[in-house]
């Protein structure tokens, strides 16, 4: 007889249902998050890293040459002019009293189709996003928990750059390779610098970047994203450590689909919606990590601040890292 035993999916409630929480601890309107551990103090503590006065951007460049990476489903930006020289040549148009001429143009994008912070209330399982918010409160615009407050109030501290793809003398992590806790431990370790409470961790994996050195077929193909893997003890300690935002090189900060469970995105819960914790994506690392390289100096200011959206699930934005 035929076994008709059948496996139980591990659901989300599942796997973080003793998982730390900071619902609450800020209060019943909060909607920042552990973004509230970055006090004027936090902010003084990220300037003392500043040793050279050099400024390096970590925003990706919008409108490359065959694509810009994004999560499945999502187009790149489409970019279109409405008046150029060409519209004066051919007599569309006629400058402006004194002979002024000029160029305009638009754009059509998903808000988080770039480099981008996501709104505490982006993701959620159950009925609740983050503090508890009813999730029926996403509907039509994020009443509560958007990107908004977020970018009212800025992302400023002591970054810290963790190289995970140098530590393991490769230029990129492969698809669906994990990073754990001890990973992260031993790249500060290798890097000579030390993880502190209330840091703003930037994670190199250099995967984004293979959208651009091996093309966009071969990124999508089997989508599986390299980084952060779930784990009880990544969590706790993220919650431990007070860690504000995470920030890396990846579309969506962790690997796509978690091993052992199947569960897609899993520390999008579990440190967002659980935690607070502000998730910044679709990073360019490559000019820090290099530069991080050459000088050791993994600790710098970062600042950030994603555009006033009112009601958005997330918004683009070009974050600073001042060394």
């Amino acid at each position: 007889m035929a076994d008709q035993t059948t496996t139980k999916q591990t659901t989300l409630h599942d796997l973080l249902a003793d998982s730390p929480s900071n619902w609450g601890r800020w209060g019943p309107n909060d909607e920042v998050g552990a973004l509230n551990f970055l006090t004027p103090a936090e902010v003084l503590r990220g300037v003392q890293s500043i040793k050279q006065g050099k400024v390096i951007t970590i925003g990706m460049a919008i409108g490359s040459k065959g694509g810009d990476p994004v999560w499945p489903g999502r187009t790149p930006a489409q970019r279109l002019m409405t008046q150029d020289k060409s519209h004066y040549v051919s007599g569309k148009l006629s400058p402006a009293a004194g002979g002024l001429e000029y160029a305009d143009d638009f754009v059509v994008m998903f808000l988080q189709g770039s480099t981008q912070y996501d709104a505490l209330g982006h993701t959620w399982y159950g009925d609740k996003i983050w503090n508890g918010y009813d999730a029926t409160t996403t509907t039509g615009g994020l009443e509560k928990a958007s990107v908004f407050p977020i970018a009212q109030r800025g992302i400023v501290g002591r970054g810290i750059l963790l190289d995970v793809a140098r530590a393991r003398s490769k230029d990129a992590l492969d698809k669906g390779e994990e990073i754990h806790l001890p990973d992260l431990l031993d790249t500060a370790k290798k890097q000579g610098v030390t993880i502190e409470k209330h840091d703003i961790l930037l994670i190199r994996t250099g995967f984004l970047n293979t959208f651009f050195t091996q093309g966009a077929a071969k990124f999508y193909e089997g989508f599986n994203e390299a980084g952060l893997s779930y784990s009880k003890e990544l969590v706790q300690w993220f919650y431990d450590m007070e860690i504000p935002a995470l920030c890396t090189d990846t579309i969506a900060n962790e690997t796509t689909v978690h091993k052992e469970t199947g569960i897609v995105l899993p520390l999008h819960v579990a440190l967002m919606c659980n935690l607070g914790v502000a998730f910044n994506e679709i990073c360019d690392m490559e000019e820090l990590g290099q530069s991080c390289a050459e000088d050791k100096q993994y600790t710098f200011l970062y600042a950030a601040a994603p555009m006033k959206f009112k009601n958005a699930t997330g918004a683009p934005v070009n974050p600073i890292a001042i060394k």
